[in-house]
């Protein structure tokens, strides 16, 4: 056919896939974006104020965690550290009292969940097994009374724990345990794992009795009383984070003839990694120094 054929557009050589393209942003688009960020921002300040609050209670709850307590024939030093994040600082506690007869009460344990209700729970359980150590009753009775209250009065509650005695004319240290870790035995350079009497969690049952064992102390020696939020980490299982700790324990020295209780604890918790962002840390340590005098 004859005529002009019109002109053909200028070729594109441009990549459509790595072009930039124009897309228009809609006011409506905008006040999304907005919004997005201005929830994301009051989200973030509702979690600090929240982590705020948890640790403020648990500062008026729990005795000083960095303090010492020096005793004619001891050193107890405590070390507690909360969680990385708010929403995993949950219910460890620890407890150091002497009782009218002159024995010292010890104890550590653990609410399981997190937040504020597993503190408000772990409030309930240490003042009443602080309360129920003045009678002077022996660990695992102490324990069957705990565990009646847990599942009488704490619903869906359940928790571990592990207290003992320790007298200091006889330097006999008598404990027991419910679904607990047991402790650390640090003398003369060595180190190990009590073996633990038999003693299930707390608010599991009310079939099974709280055993109880004793181990005779001696100067020099140091007890250690923890959670388990010392020893598990996403990256080991508690039997590994447990072997870490007494290797930690002798390798820093502690237990040994004049070393620094509170700098050895620092030591020992930088050797293992630091503290545990996802879980609380509590760590209760008791130096025997000598013997103390004569119960009446």
């Amino acid at each position: 056919m004859g005529g002009t054929r019109p002109a053909l557009p200028p070729a594109d050589d441009r990549d459509p896939d790595t072009t930039p393209v124009a897309v228009p942003l809609m006011v409506q688009d905008i006040g999304t974006v907005q919004d997005l960020a201005g929830r994301w921002a009051e989200r973030r300040e509702r979690a600090a104020e929240e982590r705020r609050v948890t640790l403020a209670l648990r500062e008026a709850i729990l005795p000083e965690p960095g303090a010492s307590i020096d005793l004619p024939y001891a050193r107890i030093a405590v070390r507690y550290i909360p969680a990385g994040r708010a929403s995993s600082l949950g219910g460890d506690w620890y407890d150091a009292a002497p009782l009218p007869d002159g024995r010292m009460f010890l104890a550590v344990g653990d609410v399981s969940g997190h937040g504020l209700p597993a503190i408000a729970e772990m409030a309930q359980l240490r003042h009443a097994l602080l309360g129920l150590s003045m009678t002077g009753a022996c660990p695992g009775r102490l324990l069957t009374w705990l565990n009646a209250m847990v599942l009488t009065r704490l619903d869906d509650t359940t928790a571990t724990a592990v207290c003992g005695h320790f007298d200091p004319a006889t330097r006999l240290f008598t404990w027991a345990q419910a679904g607990h870790l047991a402790p650390i035995l640090v003398r003369r350079g060595g180190a190990r794992q009590l073996g633990a009497p038999r003693g299930v969690v707390l608010g599991a049952t009310s079939s099974l009795p709280y055993g109880v064992a004793d181990v005779r102390l001696e100067p020099g020696d140091l007890l250690l009383m923890f959670t388990d939020g010392l020893v598990e980490r996403r990256s080991r299982d508690i039997g590994a984070g447990v072997s870490l700790i007494m290797e930690a324990a002798v390798a820093t020295g502690l237990g040994t003839a004049g070393a620094d209780l509170d700098a050895g604890l620092d030591r020992l918790l930088e050797a293992i990694g630091g503290p545990n962002p996802e879980d609380d840390t509590c760590l209760l340590a008791v130096a025997v120094t000598g013997k103390g005098p004569r119960r009446p």
